[in-house]
């Protein structure tokens, strides 16, 4: 796991042009900017967590950066995020993946950002663009399209919000609901394709309520 921060960088280039030579060197005024400079990266993150003592959880993830020192720290998964949870047996029971990924760590929320692939504890399988879930106030929402698949039916619509462990949840825009039989899976992913389309710049992760 390596830890490196642009003010440690520069520190170390003082002190070798110091020892270096005689000859008068120029100094570069580099500003640390706790917004954009993590305090922390890993790389192929792989890790267990607990609850109460027990293994319920495990986090993938190819790179994740720490902004420990800005205004609002949080976490940042720019290339994906994947989360299941065990039950006793340590089988999977349900899981969460997204493309992007942040966590505000006052707030204890959650931003999952483009192909975001819930299943739940009952089974059901839901897709969206952008899910937040506040685990404060121990609910997911999300004010785009969302596409929840069900044992016999399909439901779609727009605006969404559920308790965390998305077993009570209710749709704002209901766009209609369809038999299993009737949908092939590929026909319904193209049908929202668009709707999936979303732009992840890292610069302005906070979500402005």
């Amino acid at each position: 796991m390596g830890i490196t921060t642009t003010l440690a960088v520069v520190v170390m280039l003082l002190l070798f042009s110091a020892s270096c030579g005689k000859e008068p060197q120029e100094v570069v005024d580099v500003t640390f900017d706790p917004e954009k400079v993590y305090t922390m990266k890993a790389r192929d993150v792989s890790s267990l967590i607990s609850d109460s003592g027990i293994t319920r959880y495990r986090l993938k993830a190819k790179e994740w950066d720490v902004f420990g020192k800005a205004k609002e720290p949080y976490w940042y998964f720019p290339e994906g995020i994947y989360v299941e949870k065990f039950d006793t047996l340590f089988q999977t029971e349900a899981s969460i993946e997204a493309d992007t990924a942040y966590y505000f760590e006052k707030k204890g929320l959650w931003k999952l950002i483009g192909n975001v692939d819930v299943e739940s504890l009952q089974g059901e399988r839901f897709e969206t663009s952008l899910l937040y879930w506040d685990q404060k106030e121990e609910k997911v929402y999300s004010d785009k399209y969302i596409r929840i698949e069900q044992e016999d039916k399909i439901i779609t619509g727009v605006g969404f919000e559920s308790n965390q462990n998305m077993t009570q949840y209710k749709i704002f825009d209901s766009r209609g609901v369809f038999p299993v039989s009737e949908t092939r899976p590929d026909t319904a992913r193209v049908a929202h394709a668009d709707s999936m389309a979303v732009d992840t710049p890292r610069e302005d992760p906070v979500k402005n309520d």
